[in-house]
């Protein structure tokens, strides 16, 4: 199963922002059990970089990314994935639907998101961490 992972679940991640932080860790975690993948892309890692950077340093944020980058899939957000959200009409949001044609693009079976409402053009399934986890992953 292939979860595309947003900026607002990393960022729960590196700064630690309970209550989102425990489902979101769990979700992330995910990474290093064969029955999941985890992927993001480079916008969403550097809307992550920039509030861990906020919160603690550049040098913290870097070491956090980097680890982070050793345990995830990274998807690229190349020129079709900009094209096919400048098309789509529905697309209010321009880095939503970057992010939502990177997890098309890369067979990503969900989004996971606490913004779910952004997602309302989605054709895949967008749920937040703890539902993620509650229905995929502790049944």
């Amino acid at each position: 199963m292939k979860a595309f992972i947003d900026a607002n679940i990393l960022v729960s991640v590196l700064n630690k922002e309970y209550p989102l932080y425990t489902y979101s860790a769990r979700v992330l975690s995910l990474s290093g059990n064969n029955n999941f993948e985890i992927y993001t892309s480079p916008i969403c890692l550097a809307i992550a970089f920039y509030f861990a950077e906020k919160k603690y340093s550049t040098r913290s944020a870097r070491e956090k990314i980097a680890l982070l980058c050793k345990h995830i899939f990274i998807v690229p957000a190349t020129e079709d994935v900009a094209e096919k959200t400048l098309a789509n009409k529905k697309v209010n949001d321009f880095e939503d639907g970057l992010e939502y044609y990177s997890a098309i693009e890369s067979n990503c079976n969900f989004i996971v998101t606490e913004d779910v409402k952004d997602f309302y053009f989605s054709t895949i399934p967008v749920l937040n961490a703890r539902n993620f986890f509650e229905k995929h992953v502790a049944k």
